[in-house]
């Protein structure tokens, strides 16, 4: 059965349909909610030194007794405030641009990190706000160097305690050098699993990054001088510094290996696996290829590139919904906003998120969640799904004036397949029939 293009512009490049509003139609309409969406205005919580103050005004609390009120109430607000995170992420998803949306969620998941602790993930929801979506419209070198010097990640990787060995600092505490954030720069952020890079190449350049760190009260990006490795270092074949230990040198290694071609292709398949298909059509990997080199990283190029191509319309259903794309589909097709919603509500939705195996800000590694279709739909994440439809379900089914086969109908579009719209007007009960429309293939594939 072959798919509209208006079925699956909001589907496939958002976060699925909306009876209640209007919903983007074709590339011109996606291509606009680009600079939409990086134009918006949203609440995006508290800035990193805010969160870092936070953490540590509980953790003094709890120092100094435990078990006094202060300690219970500062560790309350800081729960509060991840609660409060994932309403307003699912509500910018499901509510916001979605194809802008879609990509700051994607160059997130590509640049993934965690809190090192489950304290620690109060920080994570700033490394979006700050180091991704800004350059989401930008060039993927800019993206590659914020993100590299952002203090999440520079934690994450441990990166704040490599050091030089032969540097004052490393010689006079006998530290060492961590290679964590060199190592996934070249064989996840940029060049990708067995490129051409080799071990030098990640020693010498998690030597170049050395004095990488920042101030632990305020999470400013800081040059630590006697911490970084003096002399040259040649990363890929070019050689960056000569002189006096400076942050530049490390950066523009970064930007070269942006433009590497082996990170050109990489990122290509990357887009291609994520918005098509687990096996992506070849032709549009190499066209995603070819217009990250013509337009040197420019970001919205590629994603020009993306929409105008024939397989990115093609093969409706290919894709699993992940369990939080799942959950923002359900919020945008009832109209149901988190940000308006209770604290007992939006925990449900953190809730939701962790029976499906994806707590928000807790991937298992630095490769991110999984894209293939098969770690989604386990016997396990099935029940989950079917668990979060049937409440969904019967939440919707106390909306007299909505008619479950109507509503699929608006939903779905021409991709509701007609035994799923049978079985949906043959329900029992009203909820029953919203479930099965939620816990359908059509539903939760894209």
């Amino acid at each position: 059965m072959a798919v509209s293009h208006a079925t699956i512009a909001p589907i496939r490049f958002g976060y699925g349909r909306a009876p209640w509003g209007s919903n983007p139609r074709d590339a011109g309409d996606l291509f606009r909610q680009l600079s939409e969406g990086a134009g918006a205005q949203h609440r995006l919580g508290p800035p990193l030194p805010e969160r870092i103050k936070m953490l540590r005004d509980a953790g003094r609390a709890k120092r100094a007794d435990r078990e006094s009120a202060e300690a219970k109430r500062l560790g309350d607000l800081n729960r509060d405030q991840i609660i409060s995170d994932i309403a307003g992420l699912l509500q910018r998803r499901a509510f916001g641009y979605g194809f802008f949306e879609r990509l700051a969620s994607f160059w997130a998941d590509h640049f993934s990190v965690t809190g090192k602790s489950l304290n620690r993930v109060l920080f994570v929801p700033a490394f979006e706000v700050e180091a991704i979506r800004p350059h989401v419209m930008g060039n993927f070198a800019d993206m590659l160097v914020a993100v590299t010097r952002h203090p999440v990640m520079l934690d994450y990787l441990d990166q704040r305690v490599s050091v030089g060995p032969n540097s004052r600092a490393g010689r006079r505490r006998e530290q060492g050098l961590n290679e964590n954030l060199a190592r996934e720069i070249l064989e996840l952020h940029t060049m990708g699993v067995g490129s051409s890079y080799a071990q030098a190449d990640v020693r010498e350049l998690a030597e170049l990054l050395t004095g990488y760190t920042y101030h632990g009260e305020t999470g400013a990006f800081r040059f630590v001088e006697n911490r970084a490795e003096p002399g040259a270092e040649t990363v890929l074949g070019r050689t960056y510094g000569r002189g006096k230990p400076d942050p530049g040198e490390a950066e523009q290694a970064l930007r070269d290996i942006a433009a590497h071609p082996e990170t050109h292709r990489h990122l290509a398949r990357k887009l291609a696996v994520h918005f098509t298909s687990d096996t992506p059509d070849q032709r549009l990997v190499a066209h995603l290829e070819a217009a990250f080199r013509d337009g040197k990283g420019h970001l919205p190029s590629v994603y020009a590139a993306l929409l105008e191509h024939p397989a990115s319309w093609e093969s409706f259903g290919q894709k699993v919904k992940q369990p939080i794309d799942f959950l923002a589909s359900i919020l945008r097709a009832t109209g149901w906003q988190p940000e308006q919603m209770e604290r007992a509500q939006r925990n449900q939705l953190r809730y939701a998120l962790r029976i499906m195996n994806q707590p928000l800000w807790q991937a298992p590694g630095p490769d991110g969640w999984p894209e293939a279709g098969v770690e989604w739909i386990s016997p396990q994440g099935l029940s989950a799904r079917i668990e979060i439809a049937s409440k969904a379900g019967q939440r919707l089914a106390r909306d007299r004036t909505l008619d479950p086969p109507g509503f699929a109908e608006q939903v779905l579009g021409d991709a509701l397949a007609p035994a799923t719209a049978f079985a949906i007007g043959g329900a029992e009960a009203r909820w029953e029939g919203f479930a099965l429309l939620f816990a359908s293939a059509e539903f939760n594939r894209r």
